[in-house]
């Protein structure tokens, strides 16, 4: 497998983590509580560790001298491969649990199955990062079941999260080429196989949530080809101001 594909299909998994990673970020000191806002920073901070591990082995797959700093803080809009879902803004505590919870899901599944690439990097990436992840899915699973099941008002607006996040679910399982060819390397995962024990998963917490499944078929794509929300370029002038005005600046 050639080093480009294998850091396209990297980056297919570490913007993810980069983009809920500032996401959550934003949230410091605006949690419901103190301990639940401490919880939210800190999946914050083990989502950018693990964007790090990820750059680090990218820069180093790159061999053009590239830093983390460089891969997270100065490529372009259309160079991140996240998926929609992830850069959706945070409009309210409710909405912030179920974005975490449709992406933590997925996220387990994801690095259960990572954790065998033939990749050894990638692979201690994964079991590094695996324990972090079930916490989280813990987290926003145990917040879905208290808010949905909850006050009416409260099972409302999580109603009307997963009314409006569902459509960017989809393309977490969306395979592009490069993600196609990592699978055939044996470095990657076939996203598309772990559909069923997602979709069982979101089934069991929205029983106990009283949450309904939208039955909508529409869905949107477009993140991992580069093609964003118009919420991504706001967040990228957050998070790559600093370094954009003061170049090369170091702490």
């Amino acid at each position: 497998m050639k080093n480009e594909n294998k850091i396209q299909y990297i980056y297919g998994i570490a913007d993810n983590a980069l983009i809920l990673g500032q996401r959550l970020s934003e949230l410091c000191g605006h949690g419901p509580n103190l301990e639940t806002d401490i919880a939210m920073t800190n999946m914050a901070l083990d989502l950018l560790g693990q964007t790090r591990s990820y750059y680090q082995y990218v820069a180093q797959l790159s061999g053009d001298g590239k830093t983390e700093d460089d891969i997270a803080f100065l490529r372009i809009e259309r160079q991140y491969k996240n998926v929609l879902l992830v850069e959706q803004p945070n409009r309210h505590f409710g909405y912030v649990i179920t974005r975490q919870f449709f992406y933590d899901a997925f996220h387990l599944l994801l690095l259960e199955e990572l954790q065998n690439s033939n990749d050894e990097t990638v692979a201690a990436i994964a079991k590094k990062g695996i324990k972090e992840v079930s916490y989280h899915q813990r987290f926003s699973s145990d917040w879905m079941k208290r808010l949905g099941d909850g006050t009416e008002e409260s099972h409302q607006k999580v109603q009307e999260a997963v009314d409006d996040l569902w459509k960017y679910t989809d393309e977490l399982f969306h395979m592009t080429d490069d993600d196609k060819m990592a699978v055939e390397n044996g470095v990657g995962v076939n996203t598309a196989a772990l559909r069923e024990k997602y979709d069982q998963r979101i089934r069991e917490v929205f029983e106990e949530a009283t949450i309904t499944i939208p039955e909508t078929k529409w869905f949107q794509k477009g993140g991992k080809q580069g093609i964003h929300s118009e919420h991504m370029g706001y967040l990228l002038s957050d998070l790559q101001y600093m370094q954009r005005t003061y170049p090369n600046m170091k702490w």
